[in-house]
C-alpha cells in the first residue's frame, strides 16, 4: 500500500510537470492542445520515470537506467492511450476542459493510474 501511495504522490507530481509543459508548449511553441499534450505526455512520463525509480521502486532492480525507461513507456502505452482518449474527449466536447486543460489532463491522469501502477511494478521496476 505504501508503494501505491508513493506512486500516487509521484503522479501528482508528474500531473503538475504535465500541466505546466503543455501551457508552455502551447504558449512558448505555439503548439495546440493536441500536439501539446503529446510533448507534455511525454516530460512527464520521463519525470516519473525517474522518480518512481528513485522513490517507489527503490528496493527493486534499477540498472540499465536507458533500457528501463524505454520499458517504462511502453508499459504504461495503454495507459498512456487512456490517459490522452479521456484528455481528448474533455477538450473536444467538454468546453470548460477546453478552456481549462488541466481538467482533461486530470482525468486522463486518475484513469491511467491503476494500469500504470501494476504494469510498473510487475514489468518495469520487476527485481
Amino acid at each position: 500500500m505504501s508503494q501505491f501511495l508513493r506512486f500516487g504522490l509521484v503522479g501528482i507530481g508528474g500531473l503538475i510537470v504535465d500541466t505546466i509543459t503543455l501551457y508552455a508548449a502551447m504558449s512558448l511553441l505555439g503548439l495546440g492542445l493536441y500536439a501539446g499534450r503529446i510533448v507534455s505526455y511525454l516530460v512527464a512520463a520521463t519525470f516519473t520515470w525517474g522518480a518512481n525509480r528513485r522513490f517507489t521502486f527503490t528496493q527493486l532492480d534499477v540498472s540499465h537506467p536507458a533500457r528501463q525507461w524505454l520499458k517504462f513507456l511502453s508499459a504504461n502505452g495503454l495507459g498512456a492511450c487512456v490517459n490522452y482518449g479521456i484528455y481528448a474527449a474533455l477538450v473536444t466536447f467538454v468546453p470548460i476542459a477546453a478552456s481549462y486543460p488541466v481538467i482533461g489532463i486530470a482525468a486522463g491522469s486518475i484513469a491511467g493510474l491503476a494500469f500504470n501502477f501494476n504494469a510498473s511494478k510487475r514489468w518495469v521496476f520487476k527485481a
